[in-house]
């Protein structure tokens, strides 16, 4: 087993799945607001801050265990 390796955690194939859902999240959030115009009110929040947390945060976190 390669050091620091962890055998009860995800796999780099987990880990790219995981990438590519959180990338196609944050495209298809991109396109949304390209067709349907910049949100105004609760729906800003609602709209680019949970679901661009969420997705970029996906994105992040898979980055880091594919480079692992």
């Amino acid at each position: 087993m390669a050091k620091g390796a962890n055998k009860y955690g995800p796999t780099r194939g987990e880990y790219m799945i995981r990438l590519a859902i959180s990338l196609g999240g944050l495209g298809l959030l991109a396109f949304a607001i390209a067709y349907r115009g910049w949100p105004e009110g609760p729906g800003l929040v609602e709209v680019v801050g949970f679901a661009g947390l969420f997705f970029g945060g996906s994105a992040v976190m898979a980055l880091r265990g594919v480079r692992r």
